[in-house]
């Protein structure tokens, strides 16, 4: 009877222990789905600002995803390891709702199952350190002070696009010419909140033997948010920029190009939002570059490696449930002066609940010369031409 007692106490014990560690941690599976039907009364086969390689392919109707953002799923979870600080972890990955597929990693023309967020690190009252694959910084200033959020659709995520697509990022993978969507390897800080500034510090090892500064990026990013106000500042410097033609199937015989350390890929932005009983305003300006090679190389698909960009963006929210918004995106060539485009975005939005929306998106954009600044993320516009297109589509979150 005693040895009983004992086993019993013993296991009643070891059940307490037990569910005070489940307590102590959270592991949450979540997701979005988001998809559509997008018209437009241009096309190309990819990315090339080059009209001659590159012709009009005419209108296009389709199943598109990602009208305000990429469909993806992921996991999160954190452990309160006491004092006030908690081990974090994220593991994200976005796929096209149309195919079931997966979408693209930092290695060309190869798809990942977490190709946006791998990552682990602990917070606490000092702020948040992370590492992994994780969306940059400037990501965050971006959404931060743009009216229309940076969405797939006409925003500043689109015109900023441009920039890479002039550069000669071909968007077979996830490493751009001009700032960054995301970074691998990447250890990033984020401070706390003093009176509404915050700031986060960026720094991703290249692991290049015999070059330091091989394929490292660094950036760092100033935030604002008070009173409705919403301000960023933002620099981010690569070396080695999206340079690695790797074999693929389609390319077997492609010789891959060795990190050297170039510094090659420079952006600076600044921004703000200010939000009203409803109304909200935006407006920005940045300079992306390519200090390695300033001018670009035309003949090679590369039309400059200076832009200027220029964004504007008012939205009016009518209820909790309803939203208008639009923005005027304007991408100049600096080395170039016929070179210019500029896109004008109108979009509604409709929460039929906390976790479903309904959207609705028309654009229109003026390029000239060899600009190709698209209206949606991922659907190549004709080099040169005017181009409308607009798009009907649900999201939801689960």
């Amino acid at each position: 009877m005693k040895v009983k007692l004992k086993t019993t106490a013993s296991a009643a014990a070891l059940l307490a222990v037990a569910g005070a560690a489940h307590a102590q941690s959270s592991v949450t599976l979540y997701g979005t789905i988001d998809s559509g039907l997008l018209w437009q009364n241009t096309s190309a086969a990819n990315f090339l600002p080059v009209a001659s390689k590159n012709p009009n392919l005419g209108h296009i109707f389709r199943f598109k995803d990602g009208g305000l953002y990429s469909s993806l799923w992921g996991l999160k979870g954190s452990e309160d390891i006491g004092g006030g600080y908690k081990v974090n972890f994220r593991l994200q990955g976005s796929f096209d709702s149309g195919t079931g597929k997966f979408q693209l990693s930092d290695t060309p023309n190869a798809p990942a199952l977490f190709n946006q967020i791998a990552t682990v690190g602990v917070s606490g009252p000092f702020g948040k350190f992370d590492m992994g694959r994780q969306l940059a910084p400037m990501a965050y200033a971006f959404a931060d002070t743009d009216v229309r959020n940076a969405w797939f659709f006409g925003s500043v995520l689109t015109a900023w696009l441009t920039m890479n697509q002039q550069s000669g990022w071909t968007a077979n993978s996830t490493n751009g010419s001009i700032g960054a969507l995301y970074d691998s390897n990447a250890l990033v800080y984020n401070s706390p909140t003093f009176y509404g500034f915050s700031a986060a510090l960026e720094y991703a090892p290249g692991g290049v033997a015999g070059h330091f500064q091989g394929g490292t990026r660094e950036s760092a990013v100033l935030k604002y948010s008070n009173y409705g106000l919403n301000l960023a500042a933002v620099y981010y410097n690569g070396h080695d920029a999206s340079p690695y033609p790797y074999p693929t199937a389609g390319n077997p015989g492609a010789t891959p190009i060795p990190a050297t350390g170039q510094n090659n890929n420079r952006f600076v932005y600044f921004g703000g939002k200010y939000t009203w009983k409803g109304l909200s305003v935006s407006g920005s300006f940045s300079n992306g570059r390519n200090p390695a090679n300033p001018n670009g190389n035309l003949a090679a698909g590369v039309a400059s490696g200076d832009f200027d960009m220029w964004t504007g963006g008012i939205g009016y929210r009518f209820s909790p449930a309803f939203e208008l918004t639009s923005g005027v995106y304007y991408v100049k060539d600096e080395k170039h002066n016929q070179n210019q485009s500029t896109a004008y975005v109108l979009g509604a939005d409709y929460n039929l609940s906390k976790t479903t929306t309904l959207y609705a998106q028309g654009g229109y954009v003026s390029n000239r010369g060899t600009m190709n600044q698209t209206l949606v993320y991922g659907q190549p516009v004709a080099v040169g031409k005017n181009t409308a297109a607009g798009m009907l589509g649900i999201r939801h979150a689960f």
